[in-house]
């Protein structure tokens, strides 16, 4: 019983932490003074926003086993864990918005480290990832 009990205050502890980092590192990419067009959004949102803008690239920064598996509607892959993650994502046109995504939430916000200094105006990361799809 002790175990149980101790396991589960782990938990919630590594929970609450997670939750912390995550909060502030999204109010960081997701700044609306220095990212005015960069916005971080949940699943039902996401799928209102792909449908008014279907010119949008969608960029799946997961493995290619994950990508092969299922993946959001005109998803390219792109794994984060390329060599030249930052060279092929450099190479995509800045006027048309990008939908960025993984599993779960944390590499597609790696992924937006990359993408920042770049230029891209508008971009548009998926809360939680597709697991939240």
């Amino acid at each position: 019983m002790k175990f149980l009990a101790a396991l589960l205050l782990m938990v919630g502890v590594v929970s609450l932490v997670w939750f912390w980092f995550e909060g502030r590192w999204d109010r960081r990419l997701f700044d609306a003074e220095s990212r005015p067009g960069w916005v971080n959004l949940e699943a039902d949102e996401a799928r209102s926003w792909l449908a008014a803008h279907p010119q949008a690239t969608v960029l799946d920064v997961r493995s290619p086993a994950e990508f092969n598996k299922g993946a959001l509607p005109k998803a390219t892959s792109m794994p984060l864990s390329s060599p030249d993650f930052a060279e092929q994502v450099a190479r995509l046109p800045r006027d048309r918005p990008v939908l960025v995504y993984c599993a779960g939430g944390y590499r597609s916000r790696k992924a937006l480290e990359v993408m920042s200094p770049m230029g891209f105006s508008e971009v548009v990361h998926l809360h939680r990832g597709y697991l939240s799809w």
